[in-house]
């Protein structure tokens, strides 16, 4: 092996030289240009003030999102969603144990968190709780026995990608669980994995509407054929944004969402504030009269609390016409904000937290003696065993969940749902990102985040001493007050 000579040395010296100067004199010329553009530009203080270094305080704030999430905050710090909750639909998505060493991490001192109480003589490991299936919607053609009590809740197709509604199909499907439609209309990927199907009409009406944007009932007797389809759902409000239609941005709309949705390419699809048919308790349940008798199937409401009183109205309207004429049920959705994107003030401050709500509406709902005729689904940031047993204790007779279904796919709270850009392929409809989302993976991963909701609310019911999960009641919660003591929930909320 022949050796360098001094003088090929020197060379690829020099050369080495030549490209750092050179390197050195981009470098200089860019900074020049910078500092130049940062002097004159008048839109950022910063910018003017300190050129070329005030950058980095713009460049930080983006990385301190990843930093926190990845590096700084604690298990049970972050928000929306902190790490020990994904962490656990991540294991239950594997279908791995849920069992932890050492103890929890979890702050019970945190005023509001809900504690279950043993039973001193719970039934025997071979009386296991088991869940049981419930009817919804007894006055209709077509009533729905529905399997499961924990459920996909409304995400559109559009709003999430192809492969993501395919996998949620195939894994409702095999959960035995229900999935919802979203304000988006019916795609032939809902229907692709077989599970039973809510079908929600959105005040834009997506997939039943005229081209005037009114409800088509020809439309909807079509959807109602479809046997799949089990249940209408007429969105009033989500907790991403009650008071406010849905937005899907521009960017995010194909040709065949376009389609489905009946809506022109190049412009948002912004939905109305509310259904122009329901402007009172008593045109709401025309409407839902209307549509029950169009579909033969049940019908029911989603909405966000604001003034209780509104719920009182509407059963006691129901009481003067009769039990038939109710919602066959209600999705409940707290004003946390969901998986829609949303202006920040609606997604913040507008709407009562679920853990407010539910029992109040439950009362109401006792009170009018309409128990057993309407259901009540719980949504809005239900997505460990806790948080579902504690909404079945507090009167929800379903939960449903979007973000953790989000989490069984993939997501990693990201935050880019609404810029077409998901890093998982789940809220984006650019085929690069879609590409890295395996449906046959996704779908097992699915399927046991719904198999082990159940199983571990099961479990937690058979610690306080009952048969089935809806069987839990609010004496068996206790809610940590805010001297550290923890008071029962049937005292804190009586009258259920």
């Amino acid at each position: 092996m022949d050796l360098p000579t001094m003088e090929s040395v020197s060379v690829f010296l020099e050369a080495m030289a030549i490209a750092f100067w050179l390197a050195i004199g981009i470098a200089a010329a860019v900074v020049v240009v910078l500092f130049i553009i940062d002097r004159t530009q008048r839109s950022d203080a910063i910018r003017r003030n300190y050129p070329v270094l005030g950058r980095f305080r713009s460049l930080f704030s983006t990385l301190g999102e990843f930093f926190r999430q990845y590096f700084f905050a604690m298990d049970r710090e972050e928000l929306p969603f902190n790490r020990a909750q994904r962490e656990w639909v991540k294991h239950a998505g594997k279908g791995k144990s849920s069992t932890m060493p050492f103890g929890s991490t979890r702050n019970i001192a945190v005023v509001g968190t809900p504690l279950f109480v043993p039973s001193a003589f719970p039934p025997l490991d071979d009386q296991f709780s088991s869940s049981e299936p419930l009817m919804i919607g007894p006055h209709c053609d077509t009533p729905y026995m529905a399997r499961s009590f924990f459920n996909l809740s409304g995400m559109s197709y559009g709003a999430i990608s192809k492969p993501a509604v395919t996998a949620l199909s195939h894994g409702c499907k095999a959960a035995g669980c229900w999935m919802n439609t979203g304000e988006g209309g019916l795609s032939p990927y809902h229907l692709e994995g077989g599970c039973d199907v809510v079908f929600q009409i959105g005040t834009a009406k997506y997939g039943v509407r005229d081209s005037e944007g009114a409800l088509d009932d020809g439309l909807l007797a079509e959807m109602a054929a479809k046997p799949q389809v089990k249940m209408f759902e007429l969105k009033l409000a989500q907790g991403a944004k009650p008071g406010k239609g849905g937005i899907l941005p521009a960017a995010k709309i194909t040709d065949e969402i376009a389609s489905i949705r009946g809506l022109p390419k190049g412009v948002d699809g912004i939905s109305p504030n509310r259904h122009r048919e329901a402007s009172n308790v008593e045109e709401l349940l025309d409407l839902l009269a209307h549509i029950r008798q169009v579909t033969g199937k049940p019908v029911g409401i989603k909405t966000v609390m604001g003034d209780p009183q509104v719920f009182a109205d509407l059963f006691a309207v129901i009481k003067e016409r009769g039990v038939e004429s109710a919602p066959d049920f209600i999705t409940l959705d707290g004003g946390e904000g969901g998986t829609g994107a949303a202006p920040m003030p609606l997604m913040d401050l507008v709407g009562m937290s679920i853990r407010e709500a539910l029992p109040i509406l439950a009362d109401i709902r006792a009170k009018a003696g309409l128990k057993d005729r309407i259901r009540i689904v719980a949504s809005g940031k239900l997505v460990t065993p806790g948080d579902v047993a504690w909404a079945l204790a507090a009167g929800a007779d379903f939960v449903t969940s979007a973000r953790g279904f989000m989490f069984a796919l993939g997501c990693i709270q990201a935050l880019k749902c609404h810029k077409n850009t998901c890093p998982t392929g789940i809220t984006t409809n650019n085929p690069r990102f879609q590409e890295g989302l395996n449906v046959a993976d996704k779908k097992v991963r699915v399927a046991n985040y719904a198999r082990n909701m159940v199983k571990e609310v099961e479990v937690i019911a058979h610690s306080v001493g009952v048969s089935e999960p809806r069987r839990m009641r609010r004496q068996h919660v206790r809610l940590v007050q805010p001297d550290g003591s923890s008071l029962p929930m049937d005292r804190l909320f009586p009258a259920e």
